[in-house]
C-alpha cells in the first residue's frame, strides 16, 4: 500500500522536480501551505518581479517612449507568441498574443463564420457544450447573433447528433473548466470537417499542461484556437491571452480581405501611417487590436519561459505524464480517505479523458468545505453550485502535496469543522 514516504520518494526521483525552484513558493512552503489552484492562477515565477522592475525602472523610467524601438517593445508580443506556439504545436508566426480570451474568442468565431458563410450561406448554426465556461457561451452566442446565426449549447450526449449539415462552427473547450474532462480534439475536429463545418477550441485549461498539436493532422486539425496566459502559463492575474488560426485560414482571410469585428490600429496593415481608413494587416496581424500591454507581456514571457524550461526535462509530454499521475493519486486518496462524506467524483476516471484538475461534487456545504480546507492551508476553489475543484500544475505540485491535501480534507470532513458558520460567509471570488 502506498505511503506518504513513497510520495516523498517519488518527488525525489521526479525529473521535473528541479523546475519547482523557478517559483516563489518559499512563504507558502514555510507555512505548510499547498497550492492546488494553478488551473485558475499560476504561481509567480521568481524571474517575474525582477523583469517587470527592469521594464518599469530602466525601459520605461529611463528609456521612455524610445523603448518601443530600443528595448524591443514593438516586437515583444510576437516574440512571446512564438514561444507559446512551441507549447501548442503551432509554427512561428501562427500565434498572436493580445487582449483577453473572451475578446479573442469573439474574433475567431467571427472569422470562422465568415469563412463558412462565404461558401455555404445556408449554414447558420453554432454549437457548443452546455457546461462550457459561461463567458465563452456568452461570447459565442453574441458572435453567432452578429452573423444572423442560431446558437445551441447542447449536452455531451447530444454532441454527435448536433454535428450535422446545419452546423457552421463547433466551439469547445479542450478541457472543461468544471469537470476537467479532456475532449478529443482531433476526433471532434474531424467530425466537424466531415459535416462541412469548422472547429474552434479554447485551450485555457490545457496549454502548458496537456499536449496540444494545433495545425497537425490534416482533416483532424483544429481551425482556430484561443488560450489563457494566467493559468498553466503562469503569466500573472489578467495576463494577455493568445489566438491561433490555421495557416490555410489566415491565407484565405487575406485573400478575402476579411475585416475583424474589432479593427484596431495595431491590426492595420501599416499602423504608423495613421491612415483614417482601415486596411487589415497580413496574416495573423489582422487579429491584433490595441497597443500591446508591455508590463503584462513582460510578466507573461517569464511565465511562458517557466513552462519552456520543461523542454530540457521531457517537455510537455513529461508534464502530462506527471499530471496524470498527480490527478490519479488525488482521486485514489480522496475516494479512500473521504468515503462516506458525500463527495462524488465528477472528473473522468480514465487518465486520457481528463486534464490537469480534479473536481468532486459535495452533497452539501461545498463552499464551506472549500473555505475550511483553505483555512487548513490547502488552496483550491469552488464552482457553483456544489463543485470542489483542485488543480495540479506539474511544474511545481509535488506528490507529497497530493497526499497531505487529501489527508487534511479527510480530517475536516470527519470532524465536521466545515459546518462552522464562518466558513459559509461568501466572498466575492470563490
Amino acid at each position: 500500500m502506498l505511503t506518504r514516504d513513497d510520495c516523498v520518494a517519488r518527488d525525489a526521483a521526479d525529473p521535473l522536480a528541479p523546475l519547482r525552484r523557478q517559483f516563489a513558493l518559499d512563504r507558502l512552503d514555510a507555512a505548510g501551505g499547498i497550492y492546488l489552484d494553478g488551473n485558475s492562477l499560476g504561481v509567480l515565477p521568481r524571474a517575474t518581479a525582477g523583469r517587470v522592475e527592469q521594464v518599469i525602472a530602466e525601459e520605461w523610467g529611463s528609456g521612455l517612449v524610445g523603448s518601443w524601438n530600443t528595448a524591443g517593445w514593438i516586437t515583444l508580443s510576437s516574440s512571446v507568441a512564438n514561444k507559446i506556439a512551441r507549447l501548442v504545436g503551432a509554427g512561428a508566426g501562427e500565434v498572436v498574443v493580445a487582449d483577453s480570451t473572451s475578446i479573442n474568442l469573439h474574433k475567431v468565431v467571427s472569422a470562422a463564420l465568415a469563412l463558412v458563410q462565404a461558401d455555404a450561406p445556408g449554414r447558420r448554426r453554432v454549437v457548443s457544450e452546455r457546461t462550457n465556461f459561461p463567458g465563452d457561451l456568452y461570447i459565442i452566442e453574441a458572435a453567432a447573433r452578429a452573423h444572423g446565426c442560431e446558437f445551441a449549447a447542447v449536452d455531451d450526449e447530444r454532441m454527435a447528433a448536433a454535428i450535422d449539415g446545419r452546423l457552421a462552427v463547433l466551439v469547445l473547450s479542450h478541457v472543461n473548466y468544471r469537470s476537467g474532462r479532456l475532449y478529443p480534439m482531433a476526433a471532434l475536429s474531424r467530425a466537424a470537417h466531415a459535416a462541412g463545418a469548422l472547429a474552434v477550441w479554447d485551450l485555457a485549461h490545457s496549454a502548458g499542461a496537456v499536449p496540444v498539436r494545433l495545425g497537425e493532422g490534416g482533416d483532424e486539425a483544429a481551425d482556430f484556437a484561443v488560450g489563457c496566459g494566467y493559468k498553466y502559463l503562469n503569466g500573472g492575474p489578467g495576463a494577455p491571452a493568445f489566438l491561433w488560426a490555421h495557416p490555410r485560414h489566415a491565407a484565405r482571410l487575406d485573400r478575402d480581405q476579411w475585416r475583424p469585428p474589432l479593427p484596431g490600429w495595431f491590426g492595420h496593415e501599416a499602423p504608423f501611417d495613421f491612415s483614417p481608413e482601415y486596411r487589415p494587416g497580413r496574416g495573423m496581424a489582422r487579429f491584433l487590436c490595441g497597443t500591446p500591454p508591455i508590463l503584462s507581456l513582460a510578466a507573461l514571457e517569464c511565465g511562458v519561459d517557466s513552462v519552456l524550461a520543461a523542454e530540457a526535462h521531457g517537455g510537455v509530454a513529461a508534464l502530462r505524464r506527471k499530471s496524470a499521475a498527480l490527478t490519479g493519486l488525488f482521486i485514489e486518496r480522496v475516494e479512500s480517505r473521504c468515503a462516506g462524506h458525500g463527495l462524488t467524483l465528477v472528473t473522468p476516471r480514465e487518465p486520457a479523458a481528463r486534464g490537469s484538475h480534479v473536481t468532486f461534487a459535495a452533497a452539501s456545504g461545498g463552499y464551506a468545505v472549500m473555505q475550511a480546507l483553505i483555512a487548513h492551508s490547502v488552496i483550491g476553489d469552488f464552482r457553483a453550485p456544489d463543485l470542489l475543484r483542485f488543480g495540479f500544475a506539474p511544474l511545481y505540485t509535488r506528490y507529497v502535496d497530493v497526499w497531505d491535501a487529501a489527508e487534511r480534507l479527510a480530517g475536516l470532513l470527519a470532524s465536521g469543522e466545515w459546518r462552522d458558520p464562518r466558513f459559509a460567509v461568501r466572498s466575492t471570488v470563490t
